[in-house]
């Protein structure tokens, strides 16, 4: 994981371009992190991110608003000359309900954008002074990847066709007594499993809950024996495997026997191979309940995710950018991958089609993904210090894809291997 020539020509202009749109990003990172907006509704964080770009176009930039006949996606072009390679950056922007940005994804918007401008600007300087034939940057406005799959149904609609790359960045938590770390590290495999999601209703038949219980038929028995069934699962299921649920509907009065009750669950394993028995035994767990209840059951099924393919070569490059940098950076890290271990993303998914980096770097909070601790970290200037700096070393990587063949090749190589 030497620095490379081709890295190192690309660096100073990297964290140059940065530093001049500090005040700018700075905006769009509070805007969004101050603004959390669910699935699918993110119409802030759209319209700010794509006004940011339109104030740019002198630059150069060619916004798609409501990209991929999505409302609340968007794409970013800068395109210099004909031909050459193509790389993107995945930017994600929605919150959590209740709890705002607990996952940071203003962080994860953010270092994308930078990471973009930054890989833009320097390819312009570079293209000044070579016979660069020609290049393509892109910025990938995903929504919806907490739920609803924003990539899944992109990946879909041909957004990611033709690409050489794409890359982006996840922020964590500090590790106990790993407080030195500035935040840098690679996950090469393990930490993002493949994910199936589900919506089961059960069907029974109402009745006077004292009067006459014998003529229902009661939907939330169905829910709590599948509950039940789901629980004793669990305990057959290998360490690495998670299932987990919430009951959306139970009924709506205690005197009326519930006719409708619903779950919503998650089902997940480390690879798409390996869910698929998985899923078609938590099925069984519904089915029986049904079945034991007299109730009708009916499935409806999310977009699934796949498990996290992640590019060994594009994973080497960025760490040894981050070391030039001055930053301890990890390449297969197994302490910080417990951190997100059991996690799910649609980056998987495009990780299938393209080659892709899904890095992770952590942030200064009390609390874990997915809490409200880990959104006061998340909006915290210090988190956005960590997110600008992988920013510059997604930046370097991208702009050795686009000049250099022989990384080029190995990166698509690596791809095709796995």
């Amino acid at each position: 994981m030497q620095f490379s020539e081709s890295q190192s020509r690309f660096l100073e202009s990297v964290q140059d371009a940065i530093r001049r749109y500090d005040l700018q990003l700075k905006d769009i990172n509070h805007k969004i992190w101050s603004n959390p907006e669910l699935a699918y509704s993110e119409f802030e964080a759209h319209n700010n991110i794509c006004e940011l770009f339109e104030s740019l176009k002198s630059e150069g930039y060619k916004v798609t608003r409501k990209a991929y006949d999505l409302e609340t996606a968007l794409e970013v072009e800068y395109t210099y000359g004909t031909g050459g390679r193509v790389v993107t950056f995945n930017a994600e922007y929605d919150a959590l309900p209740g709890i705002g940005h607990a996952c940071g994804h203003n962080l994860i918007a953010t270092s994308s954008i930078a990471a973009f401008i930054a890989a833009c600007e320097a390819m312009k300087a570079h293209a000044k002074n070579s016979s660069e034939k020609g290049f393509t940057l892109r910025l990938m406005g995903t929504p919806a990847e907490e739920s609803g799959g924003g990539k899944v149904r992109m990946l879909n609609k041909g957004a990611y066709k033709g690409v050489d790359a794409c890359l982006m960045v996840h922020p964590v938590p500090m590790v106990p007594g790993n407080s030195e770390l500035t935040g840098m590290a690679t996950v090469v495999e393990g930490g993002f499993l493949a994910n199936d999601k589900v919506k089961v209703t059960f069907t029974g038949k109402p009745a006077h809950a004292a009067a006459a219980p014998w003529e229902g038929i009661n939907a939330l028995d169905a829910v709590v024996s599948a509950y039940v069934n789901i629980s004793m699962l669990r305990q057959q299921i290998l360490p690495t495997q998670k299932i987990h649920g919430v009951i959306v509907n139970g009924g709506d009065r205690p005197n009326i026997i519930p006719m409708s009750a619903t779950v919503d669950y998650y089902i997940r394993s480390p690879t798409i191979k390996t869910l698929k028995p998985l899923t078609e035994k938590v099925v069984k767990c519904f089915e029986a309940a049904a079945t034991a209840t007299g109730c009708k059951v009916d499935f409806d099924w999310g977009i699934s995710y796949a498990d996290l393919k992640t590019n060994l070569p594009i994973c080497e490059s960025y760490v040894s950018v981050m070391r030039a940098m001055g930053h301890h950076t990890l390449l297969d890290n197994s302490t910080q991958k417990s951190t997100l271990s059991g996690a799910s993303t649609d980056m998987g998914n495009v990780s299938y089609a393209v080659p892709g980096f899904h890095g992770i770097f952590t942030i200064p909070t009390d609390g874990v993904n997915h809490t409200p601790q880990f959104t006061k970290g998340a909006g915290s200037d210090e988190g956005f210090k960590r997110a600008l700096a992988c920013a510059a070393g997604m930046a370097v990587v991208a702009c050795q894809i686009l000049v250099d063949d022989k990384f080029a090749e190995d990166v698509k190589k690596n791809s095709d291997q796995n």
